[in-house]
């Protein structure tokens, strides 16, 4: 069914900045550029188009929500590659809304991780959790996180229930968390011994 609300776009205009999370970059930006749909009565704003300074390219606005939303975490250096493509994916389903969907591959990335880390492939997805919490990478006040995954996975795949949006948010937080703390962070250590401050103990004048 065709909405009631339709018009048709006016051309580029320069208007009052918009500040905006870039879908595509990433990047923070102020807009000052964008095209507009009216309604063909009225001159009711239905939707408009914002031009990012930073890549140039467009994110819509409508209904309060920006299309496409921009993902919810950061990129983490130094993940293996498939652990990365799933977190890449985590964070862009719930830019899109599919939030059920992020809780669930969350979960996968999990036990990506605890068998990359030595856990036996097979295995439940608790025995997964726990083997990250027993070896180390989880830190000592995370048992509230390790038990709050445990939940919200188990309900995602097996119980007849929707997950929403700050489920998904919260568990790629927890996620990034896990993979700086096991990827990134190690990666960081100097190869090489800091030079030494020189000379023993300090000598009286």
């Amino acid at each position: 069914m065709r909405s009631s609300l339709y018009g048709e776009w006016a051309s580029l205009q320069q208007v009052g900045a918009q500040t905006y999370v870039c879908g595509f970059c990433g990047d923070k930006v102020s807009s000052k550029e964008r095209y507009r749909v009216l309604t063909s009565y009225g001159n009711q704003l239905i939707s408009e188009i914002r031009i990012c300074p930073s890549c140039n390219r467009p994110t819509l606005f409508e209904s309060g929500r920006c299309f496409p939303a921009s993902a919810p975490g950061n990129p983490v250096d130094k993940v293996p590659n498939e652990i990365s493509t799933l977190y890449d994916e985590a964070r862009s389903s719930t830019a899109a809304g599919a939030s059920t969907a992020a809780v669930l591959v969350c979960r996968k990335i999990l036990m990506h991780i605890a068998v990359e880390k030595g856990a036996k492939e097979g295995d439940s997805f608790v025995s997964y959790i726990e083997y990250l919490a027993n070896a180390g990478y989880v830190p000592p006040d995370g048992k509230g996180w390790v038990d709050y995954i445990r939940q919200k996975g188990n309900e995602a795949n097996h119980e007849i229930k929707l997950m929403r949006e700050e489920d998904a948010i919260a568990l790629i937080s927890f996620v990034e968390m896990l993979l700086r703390f096991i990827y990134e962070f190690p990666s960081k250590i100097p190869l090489k011994p800091l030079p030494s401050s020189g000379g023993g103990a300090p000598r009286n004048p």
